[in-house]
């Protein structure tokens, strides 16, 4: 305690320090940005291509000729990979954009209210960009488990989305192998500026603008956006706590804490979790705040990326940075009305406006979300006996096994899926539930020693 005294860290807005006492924080920014009130939606977009220019700009330095990026089909990466490369263009310098796609051959039917493969958008972005270089990522087949020794010493956390980090890890391989430095990343724009705008609609409804709420919902509905979702995002602020469950399992929800967590239910009520999360801004039952800033907010400080960004550097030597979550850039998209995000039947419609002039029109007007990962259970399934090991090790571990769930556990690989992997409940349980509570797991057990 004493040897750490006075050491700080900066973390979602918030200073961490250990000083004699222990640990303590403070939160040093609480935006609660006036209003923005300009003549015309135009002004809105040129204003928001002005602040992404900048907050990607002052996170080129250093980077060299080639900066790393990653590039999905959707507006947070491609805008900014676009912005990087229209930036460096008068240099000669070039951007290699990363993009997370299936194995060749992957079937994708079943999968159409998303985007599966992300590489034909990606690769539409890199088509009208001449120094932007397009790189495909396949990394199928490769086990989620394979890493998590390495995550341990080099993140000092359990790694949250074993699946992703597959692809994660093969992309930073591939950026290490060609010998780039810093790698841009599109994380917290959908807090930022392609913020979806469906507040607005809750927004229309306790000021009583019945009309225009209507004509909203009529506009959302022609752009092909379900009746369910338009009612959630309205209602759902002031839809008491019961009744939102009860519908959500009319449509096939569960929203139990065990549905998403390998956390043994005992513990969680000892521990208090439902009710410490909900005493800092999480809500496991997804319902939407009236309030849109301080849910923005919220969004921006659920994750700490610092130790990943530590980890990357010092396993890979590369530095992920994120324009996207640029405090100045943040404050700008807080302060900007709803009514320029949700315009027209379009979600994230600023976002849509403002960078129609360096991404393709195709990507632009995509109402779909990319889908990372599709075949995220091949990987999954070719580890199912090194998952059963995982699990078999965490039970008996006491430390491990008094705080995780290991029967739900056990009963998911005894139980496993014979198809539909990408059914919500399938995803919910093996992808986030069983791999979470692996990871954490592992972490309890080498921090306690590699013979647990």
């Amino acid at each position: 305690e004493t040897y750490f005294e006075g050491v700080e860290k900066v973390c979602a807005g918030e200073m961490v320090s250990i000083e004699a006492g222990g640990l303590k924080a403070r939160r040093f920014w609480d935006p609660r940005p006036a209003e923005l009130r300009l003549k015309r939606p135009e002004d809105y977009a040129e204003a928001l291509r002005e602040q992404l220019d900048r907050a990607v700009a002052a996170r080129l330095r250093g980077a060299g000729d080639r900066v790393a990026s990653h590039l999905s089909a959707g507006l947070d990466s491609s805008a900014v990979a676009a912005t990087a490369a229209r930036l460096l263009a008068p240099e000669g310098k070039r951007v290699v954009g990363f993009t997370a796609v299936p194995r060749e051959g992957y079937d994708v039917s079943g999968l159409d209210a998303v985007i599966p493969d992300e590489g034909p958008l990606a690769e539409a972005v890199a088509a009208i960009h001449p120094n932007l270089d397009h790189v495909r990522i396949a990394p199928s087949g490769v086990s989620p488990l394979d890493e998590l020794g390495r995550n341990f010493f080099l993140f000092e956390r359990p790694f949250l989305n074993l699946c992703n980090g597959v692809w994660v890890a093969a992309t930073l391989d591939e950026a290490k192998r060609r010998g780039l430095k810093v790698l841009l990343t599109g994380i917290a724009g959908n807090a930022t500026f392609s913020f979806h705008g469906f507040t607005f609609l809750h927004s229309l409804l306790r000021r009583g603008r019945l009309v225009r709420l209507a004509r909203e919902t009529a506009r959302l509905r022609g752009r092909g956006n379900r009746l369910g979702t338009i009612a959630a995002q309205t209602l759902g602020p002031i839809v008491p706590r019961p009744a939102w469950r009860a519908i959500a399992r009319l449509r096939g929800a569960d929203l139990s804490l065990g549905a998403i967590a390998a956390i043994d239910p005992a513990q969680a009520g000892r521990l208090g979790v439902l009710r410490r999360a909900a005493e800092r801004g999480h809500d496991i039952d997804c319902r939407p705040l009236a309030d849109s800033v301080a849910m923005r907010v919220r969004m921006l400080r659920r994750i700490d990326p610092g130790n990943y960004i530590k980890g990357t550097l010092g396993g890979w030597g590369v530095d992920q940075r994120h324009p996207a979550s640029d405090r100045r850039l943040a404050e700008f998209c807080l302060s900007v009305p709803l009514d320029q995000y949700l315009a027209d039947g379009w979600p994230r419609a600023l976002a849509r406006r403002a960078f129609a002039d360096r991404l393709p029109a195709a990507l632009v007007h995509e109402p779909r979300k990319g889908m990372q990962a599709p075949d995220w259970h091949e990987g999954l399934c070719g580890a199912r006996g090194a998952i059963a090991e995982e699990v078999a090790a965490i039970a008996d571990c006491p430390e491990a096994a008094e705080t995780l769930d290991a029967g739900m556990m056990r009963r998911l690989v005894e139980e496993w899926p014979q198809g539909r992997w990408n059914d919500r409940a399938v995803v919910d349980r093996y992808r986030v539930a069983l791999l979470r509570g692996i990871s954490a797991g592992r972490f309890i057990r080498q921090a306690l020693g590699a013979n647990r």
